[in-house]
């Protein structure tokens, strides 16, 4: 299971929070003694995860002083945990490396020819480059800027090129697809992080339709209404799913919502995320007055067709941002297909097809050139959602290090990273370290974990707090992933309130 927020209106963010895991052993195993072995603070650490929401569970971490690595508190610091979105790390270290904070992926605009005297044209041609965090809004602007180029109408197809990833939507590890908005599929071409809105509301009066709304009202989706309007005393029972039709996609509402309850909306994804798109800028195309007089299909850009437009989205900086203050698996499956598509100097590798084998193989090496211990990870995909992921306390530690250290790119990773009891997957959470913590939540059934950066008190009276790195992770959480999630607010609230060693 795991929990999702979506930020709509400015379509800003889908937030999917996945967690790690861990297991839980005497304090100093594994090699690793941390200083001062009997001080109050490092019991209250180790009680801490032995504690009622983590009891029985199996739990690992690790605390290192940033300044000098010393290690202030380990706990089977190298066993491989199922890590979910604390995965996210490694790929936010890797694609800040990659492609650098300011790169920004292009999505092409193609026709058969130049606009002609009306600004007509035959045949267009959308050409997905990996761009996976293009919102309504900056559809409507590329439409603008159609328009700002010549284009008044199009006579022919609008055709969709996603041929830059392969179509293999969902990574075949992943359990329990789902019509969530956190199982969005992963394309080259995209709209919304493949999601969408619909809120329901009840009808006028008992018996009557439940009232739909679909956001964005793409005519794609299309709303099949099997809702009803229940009695005050009733019990709400509501199902909102959706299903692939023929060129559409179905928004299926059954069940029934109590007259006078407010509106509630819940966020699904789509099927198809290059259809999708297609029918989200022939509506922002309509919304200027340009027609599309044809259909939206699958279709690939002659060489020799006419390049109208290169319409660049956010840049890599943001997007890291997005995908882990707000956990989006989206946005974090795309920009590992990313990487298997570009030819970096001195890797070996040439340009080619998205796939998740490529892409996985690209960030492996790269997190052994920044000194992430080989056998400190085994990962499948890039957001977490697999259980065939691994990953050790000691691999995120090292990840958090090199991002903090790096001059390129640090203060992007440093920055991406949700804020104690402020913003993002940690804005209702770890209230007794707010504004000390930065650190990527985790989440499955089972599962769940925290890893990042704290500010301890120091002995130092020159330097009052000092950063530590940290991760904590758990696996088979026996007693509820809320009160694992409570029991590590816990452990970093401790880390913030203690006084290291």
């Amino acid at each position: 299971m795991q929990s999702q927020k979506i930020i709509f209106g400015s379509w800003c963010g889908l937030v999917v929070v996945l967690a790690l895991a861990a297991v839980l052993v005497a304090p100093g195993a594994g090699g690793d003694v941390p200083p001062a072995d009997g001080d109050a603070w490092v019991k209250s650490l180790d009680r801490t995860l032995s504690g009622n929401g983590l009891r029985g569970a199996e739990v690992s971490a690790l605390v290192v002083r940033q300044r000098d690595g010393a290690v202030l508190y380990a706990r089977t610091p190298d066993r491989l945990m199922i890590p979910a979105s604390n995965a996210k790390l490694l790929t936010a270290l890797v694609v800040l490396d990659a492609f650098g904070p300011s790169h920004r992926f292009k999505t092409q605009l193609f026709s058969d020819a130049p606009p002609g005297p009306k600004g007509e044209v035959g045949q267009l041609y959308l050409r997905g480059g990996g761009d996976p965090a293009i919102t309504s809004e900056d559809w409507w602007r590329l439409a603008a800027e159609l328009r700002d180029a010549g284009l008044r109408r199009v006579s022919g197809d609008l055709l969709l090129d996603d041929a830059v990833f392969d179509r293999v939507r969902w990574h075949p590890t992943v359990e329990g697809i789902s019509s969530r908005a956190y199982h969005a599929p992963v394309g080259a071409l995209n709209a919304n992080y493949g999601s969408f809105a619909v809120t329901v509301g009840p009808g006028a009066k008992v018996g009557s339709p439940v009232s739909v709304t679909v956001n964005p009202p793409v005519s794609y989706l299309q709303i099949s209404n099997h809702g009803t309007t229940l009695a005050k005393r009733e019990r709400r029972t509501l199902v909102v799913d959706r299903s692939e039709a023929e060129n559409r996609e179905m928004v299926t509402v059954r069940g029934g919502v109590r007259l006078g309850d407010p509106p509630k909306t819940y966020y699904r994804s789509v099927v198809h995320p290059d259809r999708y798109a297609g029918a989200m800028l022939k509506m922002q195309l309509a919304a200027l007055g340009i027609e599309v007089a044809g259909t939206i299909r699958a279709g690939v850009a002659p060489e020799a067709a006419y390049e109208l437009h290169s319409f660049e989205g956010r840049s890599v900086g943001e997007i890291v941002r997005l995908f882990m203050k707000f956990s989006n698996n989206g946005i974090a499956e795309s920009m590992i297909k990313n990487l298997a598509t570009q030819s970096f100097a001195g890797s070996g590798s040439s340009p080619g097809v998205g796939t998740w084998s490529a892409g996985m193989r690209e960030m492996r090496r790269r997190l052994i050139a920044h000194g992430v211990p080989a056998a400190g990870f085994k990962l499948v995909d890039g957001s977490g959602l697999s259980y065939h992921d691994r990953v050790s306390p000691r691999a995120l530690v090292a990840v958090l290090q090199a991002g903090l250290d790096s001059f390129r790119f640090g203060p992007e990773f440093v920055a991406s990273l949700p804020i104690a009891a402020r913003d993002g997957t940690l804005e209702e959470r770890a209230a007794g370290a707010q504004d000390w913590a930065r650190a990527k939540t985790g989440l499955l059934n089972g599962v769940t974990g925290l890893s990042g950066y704290a500010g301890v008190a120091s002995t130092n009276p020159r330097a009052p707090r000092e950063r530590v790195v940290f991760s904590v992770l758990a696996n088979r959480c026996k007693h509820g992933d809320s009160a694992a999630m409570d029991a590590i607010d816990d452990f970093v609230t401790l880390l913030t309130k203690g006084r290291a060693p």
